[in-house]
């Protein structure tokens, strides 16, 4: 399954000194996440959305990057204006890609800072990998910022 294989190469990529990786995985997605046995409100996640929730997109897309799924709206808006504080430092690493923004399907009350990928070919060999690596990215550009502001 691709999204096994995403968490496989995660575990030889996310540097060790930020905690034990944590990762659960199905057939659409990843949860990605250190330290606690459940995941937290507060993670990382790549996951296959319909074109019906990115409307750019013909088929499918691979929404990659943060989330922030807590109950509230108002503590969701607070993870993000976290994150917008060390923006500066961040998007040297993640580029204009990375889009803060409400939450894909869910716009009411969670929240994202990540980007999507078109119509990707899940079949492509390269894939996992290359969604690993990305979502090395946000782990490692945005766990100094959260970290810093917990």
């Amino acid at each position: 399954m691709l999204f096994e294989e995403v968490g496989e190469a995660l575990r030889s990529l996310v540097p060790v000194e930020l905690g034990v990786l944590k990762c659960r995985s199905h057939r659409y997605g990843i949860k990605v996440w250190f330290d606690t046995e459940t995941a937290p409100r507060e993670h990382y996640e790549a996951q296959v959305v319909g074109a019906r929730h990115v409307p750019e997109a013909t088929v499918l897309a691979i929404e990659i990057g943060f989330h922030a799924e807590h109950p509230k709206a108002a503590d969701n808006d607070a993870a993000l204006r976290r994150l917008a504080v060390g923006e500066k430092r961040w998007r040297k690493i993640l580029g204009d890609d990375a889009v803060a923004a409400p939450f894909i399907g869910r716009p009411q009350d969670w929240r994202r800072c990540s980007e999507t990928w078109l119509d990707p070919d899940l079949g492509d060999p390269d894939l996992g990998f290359e969604l690993a690596s990305r979502l090395t990215d946000y782990v490692t550009a945005f766990e100094p910022v959260l970290r810093a502001r917990a």
